[in-house]
C-alpha cells in the first residue's frame, strides 16, 4: 500500500517495476520499499490506514484481540502440573487443543495450550510450511510457481501431506484450475499468475461507520484464470500461490521483513533455499471454540483487501447459498458489520469488521464446520455478513457471537439481519481459509 499522510504525502510505494524484466541487484535495490510488515497510520478522524503486509498479531493485547486459552488450572487450588493432559491428545474429536496443520511448525505451542500461560504478544502467532516451487505456463515460457497446500479433496493425500481433508473440494468445477504432477511431485500448472506489486490499502468509512470502508484496494491480484484451486490427477487441492513467478534470490527472506512487491501479504518470512514460508495466523472461532486460520484468497477486491489476501475473480465460479447440499463446494463463515468496538483489543465482546477497520487488529470471524468438529468442512468459506439491528443494540444484546446457530437463532428471531437490513443470508463473494489449529 501506498499510506498517505493526512498531508497527502507518500509514506511507502510498492515495487512497480515488472520483476520479470529486473535484473537481481535492482531487486534487491527494491526491497526496502515494500517490506514493512503491517505498517498502520490513523489518518482524519482517527481511523486505521492499513497497508501491506499482515497487519497485527493473532496473540493480541487484550482479550477482544486474543484467543489462546488460559491456564486450565485457574480457579483451583492445585498447580496445573497436577492436571492430566488435554483429551484431544489422545482423540482430537474431544476437548483440548488440536493442530491440524501436521505439515506446519507453529511458533506457539498448540499442543500445550491450556497447561502452559502464552504471555500477550510473543510469540506473534505464526506457521512455517513447506513451500513449493512448481511451474507455470505463461505466454514468455515456463516460470517459477511458488506455493503452499493447505487442503486436499482426498483423504489419503490430505494424510500424506500432513493437510486437512475436505471431501466438498470435489465440486468446486471449473473455479479450479487445471495443472500436473512433474517427476519432482511438483505441480505443473497450465495458467494463472498473481500480480503482487499492487499497494494495500484499506481506510475505514468514518468513525461512526467504518464499514463499508472508503478505500479498499488489495494488494494482490490473481489474473481470470488463476485459483488456489488446482485440479491433479482427479484431485482438487487448495494451493495458494504465496509469491511472484520469480528466481529464488528475488524472493530470498529466511529472516523476515520480505518484500510485499513479490510476496503474498501474509507471508512473514519466506527461505526459498530451504523450502519453506512462514505465514500470520488470524483468530476466529467455530462451534464456540477458538481457532487459527490463514486467509489466502477471495473472490471480491474489498474483502481481500480487509483480509490482506489475493482476490482471484476466477472464484466468482463458486456457487454460493448452497452450504451442505450435495453439490456444495463451500462452507459458511459468519462475518458481522457492527459488532462491538467501544476500547478495541481491551473489550472481550469486541467483534467485526467495523472493529478491525477502526483498530487494525482481525474480526474475530466465526466458521461452521472444521474438521474434528464436523465432516462439512471446506476452505472455501460463503461469507455470511450480518448486522445487528438499533434494537438489538438500543437493549445491549449485541456481542461476540462464536458458535453458528446461535447466530442463525438471532437472524430467526430479527436481531440481525443482511447488511443495511436486507435479508440475512449469503452475501456472495467466498473467502479461500485454511484452518491451521483448534485451540481448544
Amino acid at each position: 500500500m501506498d499510506l498517505i499522510r493526512s498531508d497527502g504525502g507518500s509514506l511507502l510505494r510498492k515495487t512497480v517495476a515488472c520483476v520479470s524484466a529486473m535484473t537481481l541487484g535492482t531487486a534487491m535495490l527494491l526491497t526496502s520499499t515494500a517490506s514493512a510488515q503491517g505498517r498502520e497510520e490513523r489518518g482524519e478522524g482517527g481511523v486505521v490506514r492499513a497497508g501491506n503486509g499482515p497487519g497485527p498479531a493473532a496473540n493480541g493485547p487484550g482479550p477482544g484481540c486474543n484467543i489462546i486459552p488460559p491456564l486450565a488450572s485457574i480457579g483451583t487450588k492445585v498447580e496445573i502440573l497436577q492436571f492430566p493432559p488435554p483429551d484431544s491428545l489422545t482423540n482430537p474429536d474431544l476437548a483440548g487443543p488440536v493442530q491440524l496443520l501436521k505439515s506446519g511448525k507453529f511458533d506457539i505451542p498448540i499442543e500445550q495450550l491450556t497447561g502452559i500461560n502464552v504471555p500477550a504478544g510473543n510469540p506473534r502467532g505464526t506457521i512455517t510450511l513447506p513451500l513449493y516451487k512448481g511451474a507455470v505456463n505463461t505466454p514468455s515460457g515456463l516460470k517459477p510457481a511458488w506455493y503452499i497446500i493447505l487442503d486436499a479433496g482426498d483423504q489419503a493425500e490430505a494424510e500424506r501431506l500432513g493437510v486437512n481433508f475436505s471431501k466438498k473440494l470435489h465440486n468446486a468445477g471449473d473455479a479450479a484450475r487445471a495443472a500436473t504432477r512433474r517427476a519432482d511431485g511438483t505441480f505443473l500448472f497450465d495458467s494463472g499468475l498473481v500480480d503482487f506489486r499492487p499497494n494495500r490499502e484499506v481506510v475505514a468509512g468514518s468513525q461512526e461507520k467504518p464499514f463499508p470502508p472508503s478505500v479498499a484496494e488489495p494488494g494482490s491480484v490473481g489474473d481470470e484464470d488463476y485459483s488456489p484451486l488446482v485440479l491433479v490427477d482427479g484431485i482438487i487441492y487448495d494451493a495458494p500461490v504465496v509469491a511472484a513467478a520469480v528466481d529464488d534470490a528475488f524472493i530470498n527472506f529466511p529472516n523476515g521483513n520480505p518484500n510485499y512487491g513479490l510476496v503474498h501479504d501474509q507471508v512473514i518470512a519466506i527461505d526459498p533455499a530451504n523450502r519453506t514460508v512462514t505465514l500470520s495466523l488470524i483468530n476466529g472461532y467455530s462451534f464456540g471454540k477458538p481457532v487459527f486460520y490463514i486467509s489466502t484468497e477471495s473472490s471480491d477486491p474489498t474483502v481481500s483487501a480487509i483480509e490482506g489476501n489475493t482476490f482471484a475473480p476466477r472464484l466468482r465460479r463458486i456457487e454460493t447459498g448452497v452450504d451442505d447440499i450435495s453439490r456444495s463446494a463451500v462452507e459458511r463463515i459468519f462475518i458481522a458489520t457492527n459488532g462491538e468496538t467501544e476500547g478495541g483489543c481491551q473489550n472481550p465482546q469486541r467483534q467485526g469488521l467495523g472493529a478491525a477497520l477502526l483498530d487494525g487488529h482481525r474480526p474475530n470471524n466465526t466458521f461452521g464446520g472444521i474438521p474434528t468438529t464436523a465432516t462439512d468442512y471446506s476452505p472455501v468459506w460463503d461469507a455470511n455478513v450480518y448486522e445487528w439491528t438499533e434494537e438489538a443494540i438500543e437493549k445491549g444484546y449485541r456481542g461476540l457471537l462464536t458458535e453458528e446457530f446461535r447466530i442463525l437463532k438471532l437472524a430467526r428471531d430479527g436481531y440481525i439481519t443482511g447488511p443495511n437490513g436486507a435479508p440475512y443470508g449469503s452475501f456472495g463473494p467466498v473467502i479461500v481459509c485454511g484452518v491451521a489449529a483448534r485451540l481448544n
